[in-house]
Parts: structure tokens; sequence; C-alpha cells
């Protein structure tokens, strides 16, 4: 598992602080006003402003038009109540951690993502989580499509203290993962998390390329990759949502991860991804730092997003 109890306090304080920051998104659209059609056109125009998406928006503000027809909502506030219970129904079935099956080893995850997602560093940052869990980590570089990419995931195993396997820039990525798989089962490893070229979701044949990594995987474990995450930039908006498309048909994704969502006004993308896909939402990326990263935690979220003077708070 990867959330020891009471672990992350102070990581859930600052996703609450840093989710939407630069941006009062709701909160401060409803003091003082009464709850009328011109109020529910401001909040469907902020939900869409926020990336929430046009099919969870509509499935929100249809929510709050029937509670507002059985005059269940005595004011603002009460409205402000109903949409934050809207939006936890929405995302708690994808509020499912990360969990490490110790029977599987290696328990084999497979990172994909587009260049600039922040893949390289959720990599380090997950290899650190595991590593402080007790379980032995191992890292394939199985970017060498990038000159820096081996150099980048390098430093982040020294850092972690954990073995990489790597070969020469341009080498084939399935052959670099399969000797991986080999090294890691040879050596008793709990956790070994190869990284993929950050390839564009419209480049065909690099998609190709990854199916075939994943197959590679298959011929040391039939069930491998146990876990194929893909890293997504909150900041893109609604091409997340074209990314998380392409990539689950090449690589059959598992499980999400939410990057640099302290740096975007549009982080109602997580609940665009909920809606549409249901796939598990497993960590949240809200800085640089390594205790910048953890479990996504529903609550906090939508705290976040929702609260009023994000920038007093952070």
């Amino acid at each position: 598992m990867t959330g020891a109890p009471g672990a992350g306090t102070g990581f859930l304080a600052r996703l609450r602080a840093r989710v939407n920051r630069g941006t009062s998104w709701v909160a401060d659209l409803l003091p003082g006003r009464k709850i009328d059609e011109a109020l529910l056109e401001d909040l469907e125009t902020r939900l869409l402003a926020a990336d929430v998406g046009l099919e969870a928006t509509q499935e929100l503000l249809a929510g709050l038009h029937r509670t507002v027809e059985r005059r269940e909502l005595a004011d603002a506030a009460a409205l402000l109540a109903a949409l934050r219970a809207m939006l936890l129904e929405m995302l708690r079935p994808v509020e499912r951690p990360l969990v490490i099956d110790r029977t599987r080893r290696p328990f084999a995850i497979l990172v994909v993502g587009v260049n600039g997602s922040g893949k390289t560093t959720t990599i380090g940052k997950l290899a650190r989580r595991l590593r402080d869990e007790g379980l032995s980590v191992m890292l394939a570089a199985g970017d060498t499509f990038r000159a820096a990419a081996v150099e980048q995931l390098t430093v982040w195993a020294g850092r972690n203290g954990v073995p990489i396997v790597s070969q020469p820039a341009g080498a084939d990525p399935a052959s670099v993962v399969f000797d991986a798989m080999q090294a890691a089962r040879a050596r008793g490893v709990d956790v070994l998390i190869a990284d993929t070229a950050g390839r564009l979701h419209t480049q065909s044949h690099l998609m190709d390329e990854l199916a075939k990594v994943a197959r590679v995987m298959k011929r040391q474990d039939p069930d491998a990759p146990h876990e194929v995450l893909l890293v997504l930039d909150a900041g893109l908006g609604q091409n997340a949502l074209r990314q998380a498309e392409q990539f689950q048909r090449a690589a059959g994704v598992t499980g999400i991860v939410v990057t640099k969502l302290d740096g975007t006004a549009k982080g109602g993308i997580v609940v665009a991804l909920a809606r549409r896909f249901g796939l598990p939402i497993r960590f949240v990326g809200i800085g640089e730092q390594a205790e910048d990263f953890g479990v996504f935690d529903a609550a906090a979220y939508v705290d976040g997003l929702l609260r009023a003077n994000p920038e007093a708070a952070a």
C-alpha cells in the first residue's frame, strides 16, 4: 500500500491550498446572491473555465437544477454544499491508491506519458515513496530516445539509493525493460518502475512500440505490467482527455498521476478525467519537492477546488 495511516497530513493541507492556485473559483461567486438562473449560469461558466469538462459540468448542473426545483436549497451556501457533495460522488470511485502486490516479485510498473508531463520526476518521487515504505525498488531507463532521459533517471536513482538498468541512447526500449525484468527477478527486487519515451499520443509508431514494451514484460511474467501509470499535466486541460484515450488504447492504462496541479487554474481536469474514464487517480503532484507528491484524496482536492481566495490559503 502506498499510504500509511496518518501519513500525508501535511500533503493534504498543501493539496487544499494549491489546487487551482491563482484564481478564486467558485466560493467567491456565491456570497450574498440568491439562487436563480443567473447564478447557475455563472457557475456553469466557471466550471467550464476550470476544465471540469462539458460532460461533468452538464451532469453537475442538471443535479443542481433538480435540487433547486425541489426547493431543497435555502441559500447559496447550501448550493455550494450540494455542489461539493456531487463532486465527491464523482471522485470517490477513482480515489483508489496504488496497492503493491508483494507476491509479485517484481511488481512491474510501466510509466507512460508525453514529453513535459513530469514523468521522470514522478518516477523519482514514486521510487522514494516505495523505498520509504520498506520496499526494494529498481528503475529501468526505457526512454532511450532522449539523450538526457537516462541521465536524469540515473540522478534520481542515485538520490534514492536504488539500482537502475540502462543502455546507451538509441537502444531498443523493449530490450532495456526485458533486461531490467530479468535483473529485478534475479535480485528479488519488490518493485520495478520502467520509464518509457515521452511520446506524443499522435505518434502511432511510437505508441505501437509502447505496446511492444508491454508485450516483452509479459515474457517474464504473463501478468506484467501489473500497473500502467499514465502521467498527465493538469495544465493541458481538455487535451489530457485525448491523451488518456490514446494511451489507454495503446497500453491499457490502469492508473493516472496528475501533475502540476499547483501551476494551473484549470485543476478541474481531474473531474473531467474521472467522469470520462473512471480510471483510478493514484497520485497527484503539487510542486517540485518530494513531499509535494502524494496519494489523491477526493475531499482535499474538492475543498481546494471550491475554496475562496486560494492565494491567501497558499
